[in-house]
């Protein structure tokens, strides 16, 4: 019971928190410059997200060949650019960082 009480605040406080700004933004016009920023929003979270996770998998830099989170980021980054597929994309990334973790037999 208390694990759904947690679960319940949790996403009131999150809603309280993000709805009125998302009401107000609704209601006003923003500028050209701004609606072109936000654009880039996506992508630096991601970036933000992912790549400290290939760089740091044990929460140290590891820029080695036997860092399968790495070769399969630079993977995926090349199939991602090559080819414009987002399935495609996390498909061969994934099937890369498994090979060549199964390979290597580490990180």
């Amino acid at each position: 019971m208390n694990e759904l009480l947690l679960i319940l605040g949790m996403a009131l406080v999150t809603f309280g928190v993000r709805y009125p700004m998302l009401a107000i933004i609704g209601r006003l016009r923003l500028p050209d410059t701004a609606l072109r920023a936000l654009r880039y929003v996506p992508v630096a979270v991601l970036t933000a997200i992912t790549v400290p996770a290939m760089l740091m998998p044990e929460g140290t830099m590891d820029i080695r060949p036997g860092n399968s989170y790495l070769i399969g980021g630079i993977i995926a980054a090349l199939v991602a650019w090559r080819s414009k597929n987002l399935l495609l994309t996390i498909v061969v990334g994934m099937a890369a960082f498994l090979a060549w973790r199964a390979v290597v037999g580490s990180v």
